[in-house]
């Protein structure tokens, strides 16, 4: 029996599997957690002769297939190693990591040319970050709350705050954006980054 090629419906995906514009699972905008056990259901499914991810869990007791596909999919998420593609995880932290360094060693007092530079490095960013569902949270959050370039403290606050708005939609905690330079600039005044 030939596989079934059709695009993966969203019901039949694992929770917290996004789907890319081209239809298909998009690992950049997904957890590599999810994102092994949406391929662990579609390898399940293409062992059983199903054809297709809904079937991967067929004939087997209420959400057993699934868990099935999770326990396995958490122990090989442990085993993945770090030259595989970048999970949403990965790539936000990596992400957030380079733009709080580019407000770290933005000037004090930036020139137009400057200002103009990372206003067009931020809109640009912004429309070919990887993940898709997170560029288009950021471009509206960039309209709601124009980016503020006139120094590097400005910017380093407002980006210390857009930060801590992707961090409420996660349940994380917020930072407290009064230290963000020590965070990404000259470290703590206790001396650990010393």
């Amino acid at each position: 029996m030939a596989a079934d090629t059709r695009e993966p419906q969203p019901n039949e995906l694992p929770k917290g599997v996004v789907i890319g514009k081209d239809g298909k699972p998009c690992r950049s905008c997904t957890s590599k957690k999810d994102f092994a056990s949406w391929a662990q259901m579609a390898k399940s499914s293409l062992k059983s002769g199903g054809g297709n991810v809904g079937a991967a869990t067929a004939g087997v007791g209420a959400g057993a297939g699934a868990a099935a596909a999770a326990a396995s999919a958490n122990s090989s998420q442990q085993a993945t190693p770090d030259d595989c593609p970048a999970d949403v995880e990965t790539l936000g932290r990596s992400t957030w990591t380079l733009l709080h360094s580019i407000a770290a060693t933005y000037p004090k007092t930036p020139n137009t040319a400057q200002q103009s530079d990372l206003k067009t490095f931020m809109g640009v960013f912004s429309r070919l970050y990887p993940c898709w569902v997170c560029a288009e949270d950021f471009q509206e959050y960039m309209q709601k709350e124009r980016i503020q370039v006139g120094s590097r403290d400005e910017f380093g606050k407002w980006l210390c705050e857009a930060h801590n708005a992707v961090n409420v939609k996660l349940g994380k905690q917020k930072f407290d954006c009064s230290k963000w330079e020590e965070r990404w600039r000259t470290g703590w005044k206790d001396g650990r980054c010393d």
